[in-house]
């Protein structure tokens, strides 16, 4: 049960195993194996849910990432015919899963890790191979017209980004970004507008002042934006990790805030 995982609501937290992503400073380390044994399986979970009907106001899935697991639409659907309003964690690497969640009706709010800026997004998912630097070797930056290929403001620089992206894995995050700011907004056609808030955890070795200048061009637009500081425990899978200070954390949500209509430093 928590009070915390879902906004507003009395809820339970059910954790899936299995995810695409190394972070190094991921809390559930433990389930990052799909095949890592569960407590319960889908009939357990359905009725330890009906019996607390009345108590609980709301499911939140968490892992591990919830949309590598391809039984999840049906798991929701059943969750929903319940009654029970879901809320959905996600890394935002399965955009097409995404989607058809959200255009099923099957989940009411999303919370999508921002996990860094585009220039870091690899190295802060513990992929090296994620795509970013190779596809600036390989695609041609927006010029400026210095010669120096530095980044514009403005739209262009969102364009510049999106060209710098393409065919990565980090291309997808962009896609479930770019979705969830659209359909937060009814923008979509045929797709219900959903209730989102895009959250970065913060962690002093790997984000500064530079990181969240650029995490506010990128998700530029977004509904509400949450920072998190890193919390260490026995289950992060490297040592030595610390959260920036309280100050340099409120000062990273001062940088962001112009960009999205709501910042907030979570635990204030």
């Amino acid at each position: 049960m928590t009070l915390l995982d879902y906004p507003g609501r009395v809820a339970c937290t059910v954790f899936l195993s299995g995810c695409n992503f190394r972070c190094p400073f991921c809390h559930n380390s433990e389930l990052l194996d799909a095949n890592t044994p569960g407590i319960m399986n889908d009939e357990e979970l359905l009725a330890f849910l009906k019996g607390r009907k009345g108590i609980l106001e709301g499911v939140a899935f968490t892992g591990g990432e919830p949309l590598s697991r391809k039984g999840l639409p049906e798991l929701l659907a059943r969750i929903k015919e319940l009654g029970y309003p879901v809320k959905l964690d996600t890394n935002g690497a399965y955009p097409d899963a995404l989607k058809a969640v959200v255009r099923e009706g099957l989940v009411d709010y999303v919370a999508m890790d921002v996990k860094n800026s585009p220039e870091r997004y690899a190295e802060t998912c513990g992929l090296p191979n994620m795509g970013y630097r190779a596809a600036i070797e390989s695609e041609a930056r927006c010029d400026t017209g210095d010669g120096r290929g530095a980044e514009p403001e403005g739209d262009s620089a969102d364009r510049s980004v999106g060209v710098i992206l393409a065919g990565t894995l980090l291309a997808k995050v962009a896609e479930s970004k770019d979705f969830l700011i659209e359909a937060g907004e009814g923008a979509l056609p045929g797709i219900p507008a959903i209730d989102y808030e895009f959250r970065t955890t913060t962690v002093a070795e790997l984000h500064d002042e530079a990181s969240f200048r650029s995490i506010g061009r990128w998700i530029r637009g977004a509904k509400r934006w949450f920072l998190q500081p890193f919390t260490d425990r026995e289950t992060v899978p490297f040592a030595g990790l610390s959260a920036p200070s309280a100050e340099e954390c409120r000062r990273y949500v001062e940088i962001v805030r112009p960009y999205v209509g709501e910042a907030f430093l979570r635990g204030e």
